[in-house]
């Protein structure tokens, strides 16, 4: 079983979220109600391939990661490494995954279908290749069983409840959480944790070191939900209950190492000099409480290995530079002496940056940063400014700051502070006006004067006529006025606004009015569309029109969006289908177009015009009808020129108000629709009709009958 759980395969192409994609089911919801009572808690310092050391659980328990090939209770699989028959080496000869948890169980379900859970916290690569800066650890819940599509169940498990519906791959759920490369603490956030070993009340116990045999299946502890079982219930798809209980099993392998060592993270080490060339490193570092943890020692800097102060896993230790440090920094060695192997971690050493000032002078556009390095030799680092460059004065030209300044040190040192602004409280710029107007106009027709596209933060406007022969303007006070001339003329009209900013430039606008004349409504071009798409009309060409109205004249009904304006909008209805199972002796197919009428009005007069939108023409090629006797079984198929996604349906005889051969069917992408179904017998009936929801009709298509 060992084997069957763990060669679940990995790559980034499947799990690039924190959270994948419950591949192959259509339907996964985590449902478990129960408050949990534990959880993965701490990834520890990094080891020398990169990955936590170990990772810890809320009862205290320490796994380390299972990478060698020479423990047969702790060890990953031959083939994940390049060269099984040499020791197990990063980065030359190191496993392309492996586990610090490898916990599962299986069992044959009532029905004799074979389950298996797979609960597991993963180490391997992005890129699944060994590349420093790939690794990533996450927990993964992993369900599978062969299950017919449609029917769904309910998993219990150590980690929780899923309900699962099946598609057509059967139960096949994968949630892998902490995929991102270098974010060790994701997996903490999974949903495996605290770690299941071995129950200590059932015999046998435990191999010393480690949470049980993975090769022996055996009852265990650590579900945060006291859960130590799995159980597999099918449940009622509509209301959610139980229909039957398929089986359940409190035996699992479960795989893991108990961490023997703590390892080492060096947090920060920097140093101070003065201008004499002497002064003192700064180590900051954490592992585990109550280790040994030394700096080694250093003539070139001047120290012996020396032990640093522990305190409740965080070590600090001061210790003299006699020596000077070179350019371009020195790096010192950190070693956890408890540690078999010894656990070592260097860091180069860097200056500490202190910013003194920090500030933005809004009025005169400077930044200005002040700031000293702990490296106070003789030729002392060059300190930037990130974005903005050294520091050898105020930076000017400076239009919007960063929040917070970061200065860098050339001896490896950075800092970030805030920053603090002075000067002048912003003010809103002054608004913008624009004024829109048709260019012409009708004696007698309302015109609208457009100021809604004027832009910035504005309190009032204002529109008054400048020339032409006075008329009332409706509104002069709102972004959008009006008026109605009586007689010809050009009409001119300005627009002002103004706000907190001040008062904008005005803006003219001008409109030539003619004598009266009717309206004259255009419809537009016809149009041929496809069932079930938007169509847009458009009456836009129509002149003089002051209101717009649309109706339907006849085909197919409609709703109109829009009916009273320029370019309203319908759905080209689909054609209904014949009923399954039928038959339908009061079915009539029909492909009327859809007609509709514009009428135009001005004060004088009215038009009107049609436009007719008519449903494009499909036609079926390839068709194939065979019907055989012997099992009852029909196999049809074809293509249809409208790639739209369209239900079709066939029907026994000549006409379409025959019985339905199955249910309608949907064409895939290309246009291509397939039906194969049990049953109807056609008796004597030898020829087969189709009909499409998008108006698509063949009549009377011979059938092959086989038997």
């Amino acid at each position: 079983m060992k084997k069957k759980l763990r060669r679940f395969a990995v790559t980034a192409g499947v799990t690039v979220a924190v959270i994948a994609p419950l591949a192959g089911t259509a339907a996964a919801v985590v449902v478990t109600t129960a408050t949990r009572q534990g959880s993965l808690t701490q990834a520890g310092p990094l080891a020398e391939h990169g990955f936590p050391a170990w990772y810890r659980d809320s009862n205290g328990l320490r796994l380390e990661a299972c990478t060698t090939l020479d423990d047969p209770l702790c060890s990953t699989l031959p083939d994940e490494v390049p060269n099984p028959d040499a020791p197990v080496s990063y980065p030359d000869n190191f496993p392309g995954e492996f586990f610090y948890q490898l916990a599962g169980a299986e069992m044959t379900l009532a029905n004799g279908v074979d389950f298996g859970i797979g609960m597991d916290l993963e180490g391997a690569w992005a890129a699944e290749e060994v590349r420093d800066g790939d690794q990533m650890v996450f927990g993964r819940i992993r369900i599978r069983f062969d299950a017919v599509e449609g029917t769904r169940y309910r998993i219990t498990h150590p980690y929780g409840v899923d309900e699962l519906t099946a598609d057509d791959r059967g139960v096949n759920m994968t949630e892998d959480i902490g995929t991102t490369p270098g974010a060790f603490g994701q997996a903490i956030t999974s949903r495996v944790g605290p770690f299941l070993k071995w129950d200590p009340a059932v015999a046998p116990a435990a191999p010393a070191g480690y949470t049980g045999d993975p090769g022996v299946d055996h009852r265990v502890v650590g579900s945060p939900y006291g859960t130590n079982f799995v159980r597999v219930e099918q449940v009622d798809p509509a209301g959610g209950a139980v229909i039957a209980d398929l089986g359940s099993t409190d035996l699992f392998s479960v795989q893991g190492r108990y961490a023997a060592n703590s390892g080492i993270d060096i947090d920060q080490a920097t140093y101070t000099v003065g201008a004499n060339g002497t002064g003192v490193i700064e180590v900051f570092a954490s592992s585990e409480p109550g280790q040994s943890i030394e700096v080694t020692g250093n003539s070139q800097l001047g120290f012996r290995t020396t032990r640093l102060r522990g305190d409740k896993g965080r070590y600090y230790g001061r210790f003299p530079v006699t020596g000077s440090v070179p350019a371009g920094g020195a790096s010192i060695e950190v070693v956890n002496a408890g540690d078999r192997p010894v656990a070592r971690k260097t860091r180069k050493l860097v200056d500490v940056v202190r910013v003194t000032d920090a500030r933005y002078d809004a009025d005169a556009g400077t930044l200005t940063v002040a700031a000293a390095s702990s490296d106070a030799d003789s030729t002392p680092p060059q300190l930037s400014v990130t974005g903005f460059g050294p520091i050898t004065g105020p930076f000017t030209g400076v239009t919007a700051p960063p929040a917070t300044v970061t200065v860098t040190s050339s001896s490896g040192g950075s800092t970030t502070v805030p920053l603090t602004g002075s000067g002048q409280a912003f003010v809103p710029d002054l608004p913008v006006a624009n004024a829109v107007a048709p260019a012409a106009a009708v004696a007698g027709q309302k015109v609208t004067l457009d100021g809604t596209g004027s832009t910035g933060a504005i309190d009032t406007y204002s529109w008054t006529q400048t020339s032409g022969p006075a008329v009332i303007v409706t509104g002069a006070a709102t972004p959008a006025a009006s008026f109605v001339a009586t007689q010809a003329g050009t009409y001119t009209f300005r627009l002002a606004v103004s706000g907190p900013g001040g008062a904008g430039t005005p803006v003219s606008v001008s409109v030539t009015v003619t004598g009266a004349a009717p309206a004259v409504a255009n419809a537009g071009a016809d149009q041929t569309v496809i069932r079930g798409r938007t169509v847009t009309l458009d009456g836009s060409a129509s002149t003089g029109a002051e209101t717009y109205q649309w109706r339907q004249v006849s085909g197919p009904a409609v709703t109109l969006t829009g009916a009273t304006g320029a370019r309203p909008t319908f759905t080209y209805p689909s054609l209904t289908l014949p009923a399954a199972p039928g038959p339908n002796p009061a079915y009539v197919y029909t492909n009327d177009p859809v007609v509709l009428e514009l009428t135009a009005r001005n004060p004088s007069g009215t038009s009107t015009s049609r436009v007719t939108v008519r449903p494009q023409a499909e036609t079926f090629t390839g068709l194939t009808v065979r019907y055989r006797t012997g099992n009852n079984e029909w196999r049809i198929s074809g293509t249809s020129n409208l790639l739209a996604g369209q239900r079709i349906t066939a029907v026994l005889g000549g006409t379409p108000a025959g019985r339905v051969v199955g249910t309608p069917v949907t064409v895939d992408a290309a246009g291509a629709f397939s039906i194969r179904v049990t049953g109807p017998n056609p008796g004597t009936v030898r020829t087969i009709s189709f009909v499409s929801s998008t108006g698509g009709q063949v009549l009377g298509f011979p059938v092959t009958v086989t038997n």
